[in-house]
């Protein structure tokens, strides 16, 4: 075998740019503004992010919204709470027409879904079993992309296909996250697969609570909450990573298998919905650490060690605080806290769910004592999903799968509205630092 040492090396010193040139060039990095807002990439009729106004060039602290096609997602898990439904395949086909279903068109809609559930014939055997993964979204991600395989006219564009293969897509998403979960408990952790056949007729947080379990019970209070779940993580506007990686794939004209694929190869990054690992890393961290949750002191003195990177992974952080856009709350995390409380207060996980809360309470004051930071902080979806995972006893594993299985219906909504108004190969500039070099022949190197 030959030596790659050198490549290594030059991987270390040949990708180093010096931080200057961004600053002399006035690059945005991240593609984001100076203040933290992002640079405009686009116009979307599909959902809109709202945590700060722009006063006087000023950026300002506001409220967080998240509204999907004009309706504000804290009215619409509202309005389903309070009818004592799901709402997961409403919202699914209001982000994808642009409308809400009549009661008809919905149950036409749930109908589709279950009509294309099932995986093609030999899938599970061939793309399931045969080449196990220790990462269940690196599994889901290829399982999307083998679907190409399995369509009759994969590269067609029209609005015909690319709804079926939407419809088709986002109806599979969680037979392909349990089922990766349980070929990997086989393979990798000693443990047993449950295949279950599918019942017809549930809801998406049914489907995946029957699959999951081994005994296929659930109570209608844990589907719900799940069902809440899948709702606040549906959509969040076209910049955030994988939505953007979606358009840009699309823009290209490319086919949908792979630009649904690249979607969920960025959700994956621990920048973006892997976030969620480490969260739950860090409480972890905080539950070992501090022996009595209720003492806010002794809380807030190991966050002082984190942010000092004295404790935790060393990064200084305190994960779940804090968005890109949000300022001074995160609509999402409003909602998911309202739905932890009435299920955790009163039960086994009541200490665990006030400790969250008193880590969001503090740490924006911590901040501003330890960094001398004093910009808007709120606790962002992730401080409480994960506990919500866990009181539901879904495995870590399916934290970011099942965030992707939820976020399909959003990726579809922007790959429909790329193709129909996009119309143009999304392209950046970057600046080449490099120069010019006289060639040096082989021998004189």
């Amino acid at each position: 075998m030959g030596n790659k040492e050198y490549l290594y090396d030059t991987f270390r010193k040949s990708n180093v740019i010096d931080p200057k040139y961004y600053e002399k060039f006035r690059v945005k990095r991240g593609l984001r503004n100076a203040d933290g807002s992002g640079v405009m990439a686009g116009v979307t009729n599909i959902c809109n992010v709202h945590g700060y106004v722009i006063n006087e060039g000023e950026k300002s602290s506001t409220e967080g919204k998240l509204v999907l096609r004009g309706y504000n997602i804290e009215d619409l898990v509202s309005a389903y709470e309070a009818e004592d439904r799901f709402g997961y395949e409403e919202v699914t086909s209001l982000l994808l027409t642009g409308q809400l279903p009549t009661k008809e068109q919905l149950d036409n809609f749930k109908q589709l879904l279950d009509e294309n559930r099932e995986l093609p014939a030999g899938f599970f055997e061939d793309m399931m079993l045969k080449a196990p993964s220790k990462k269940v979204m690196n599994k889901i991600s290829r399982s999307v992309l083998s679907l190409y395989s399995y369509d009759d006219n994969p590269d067609d564009t029209s609005p015909e296909h690319e709804v079926d293969v939407a419809l088709s897509i986002i109806a599979k998403m969680p037979i392909f996250i349990v089922d990766a979960y349980n070929v990997k408990q086989r393979y990798y952790g000693s443990g047993s697969m449950f295949i279950h056949p599918l019942i017809p007729g549930l809801s998406t947080a049914e489907t995946i609570l029957s699959l999951l379990r081994p005994n296929r019970q659930y109570t209608d209070r844990e589907a719900k909450l799940l069902d809440t779940l899948l709702m606040i993580h549906a959509e969040h506007g076209g910049g955030n990573n994988s939505t953007f990686t979606c358009r840009v794939l699309t823009s290209s004209g490319t086919d949908a298998y792979a630009a649904y694929s690249a979607a969920i190869g960025s959700l994956k990054g621990p920048r973006h919905g892997g976030a969620n690992h480490k969260i739950i890393e860090m409480q972890r961290y905080i539950k070992e650490n501090v022996h009595n949750w209720s003492d806010e002191g002794e809380v807030a003195d190991f966050l002082r060690k984190i942010l000092r990177k004295e404790a935790g992974d060393g990064s200084g952080l305190i994960y779940g605080m804090g968005h890109a856009v949000y300022t001074l709350s995160d609509p999402r995390a409003v909602i998911l806290k309202k739905q932890t409380e009435k299920m955790a207060v009163n039960a086994e996980f009541e200490a665990e769910y006030r400790l969250l809360e008193t880590i969001e309470r503090i740490s924006p004051q911590l901040f501003l004592e330890e960094r001398h930071n004093d910009k808007a902080m709120c606790a962002n979806v992730d401080m409480y999903s994960g506990f919500v995972y866990h009181m539901l006893g879904i495995p870590e594993d399916l934290f970011t799968p099942l965030f992707a299985t939820s976020r399909m219906a959003g990726w579809c909504a922007h790959r429909f509205e790329e193709i129909q108004t996009g119309k143009r190969i999304i392209r950046p500039a970057y600046k080449s630092i490099s120069g010019e070099l006289d060639y040096i022949p082989i021998s004189e190197r």
